[in-house]
């Protein structure tokens, strides 16, 4: 399915900062397929540019730790308020690598906007050097969450490094049992070989293909009851290649959604995304997913 025609995101007007053509001399050199592509990718790039812009200007609110609201509080009858099973479960927020919750700040208001009203987001430590540690206490979180809230299960959005520390969690660390569905955005399931000279980094050389992590990821993982949904973009340059943040495993059932038109720093921004990641939220089933439902469905997102 592919969606057309979504508002501008507002953040830079990419017209008057890129020609709507390629010159005439440039036309002439390159195969129009080509020439689509290197414009299409230029105006990724200078998006991807906007939003650092402005990510780098929100980025000291997010710093701190988000302040956590009481205890679910209790019913005129004196027991404590749990959750329908009809209801909504909490959406768990789970940013990327040396970053902060302020990444979520618009799809944070996207999902509040249109009903979902237990968000958390979570930091970790930028120097995080494990993704089993951080995925553990990961759990912990989450834990915490289901008793303050009353909910059995919890949805994760996981950008980037975010997502690979909720899968390690789910799928290595019984955290399927909590976590009903796990959207991630520009995760490398597979491993991505971008910046080679970042290796000194303990938690980059863990997301390297055939790394020790990534081959316990590849390992059977039979019963998950967690669904996936993993959206790729074909202009994310941190993804080499950009197919490494689809999820392919035989026993995680899972939709990867390509999305086209955006590059890494958008996934988490752009309002087309946010609406699948609702929707593909809104559409999870109630129960836990079937074992042995693990091929991997694909979908598509045009944004650009």
């Amino acid at each position: 399915m592919k969606v057309t025609g979504l508002p501008p995101l507002g953040l830079l007007p990419l017209n008057s900062l890129l020609p709507l053509k390629l010159p005439l001399s440039a036309s002439r050199l390159l195969p129009s397929r080509l020439a689509g592509l290197s414009m299409a990718l230029l105006k990724a790039t200078a998006l991807e540019i906007a939003i650092l812009a402005g990510h780098l200007l929100l980025y000291p609110s997010g710093i701190v730790q988000e302040r956590r609201s009481g205890d679910a509080e209790p019913s005129p009858s004196g027991d404590t308020k749990q959750l329908p099973t009809e209801a909504r479960p909490p959406v768990v927020l789970l940013h990327g690598f040396i970053d902060n919750r302020s990444v979520f700040v618009l799809l944070r208001r996207s999902l509040a906007q249109h009903g979902r009203q237990q968000l958390e987001s979570l930091n970790y430590s930028p120097l995080t050097c494990d993704v089993r540690t951080a995925a553990a206490l990961l759990g912990r979180h989450i834990e915490e969450i289901c008793r303050r809230t009353g909910s059995d299960r919890v949805d994760v959005v996981g950008h980037s490094l975010g997502g690979l520390i909720a899968r390690y969690y789910v799928q290595r660390l019984g955290g399927d049992t909590r976590v009903r569905t796990l959207v991630t955005l520009g995760t490398p399931h597979s491993g991505t070989r971008v910046v080679p000279l970042a290796n000194a980094h303990p938690v980059v050389r863990q997301m390297r293909p055939g790394s020790q992590l990534m081959d316990e990821l590849s390992g059977p993982a039979p019963g998950c009851r967690t669904q996936f949904v993993s959206f790729w973009s074909d202009l994310d340059h941190l993804m080499d290649p950009p197919e490494a943040a689809r999820l392919d495993h035989p026993d995680l059932p899972a939709v990867n959604v390509q999305v086209t038109g955006i590059g890494h720093l958008a996934l988490p921004v752009h309002p087309a995304v946010a609406a699948r990641i609702r929707q593909a939220l809104d559409d999870a089933p109630a129960t836990p997913a079937d074992s042995g439902t693990g091929a991997a469905a694909t979908d598509g997102l045009t944004v650009a």
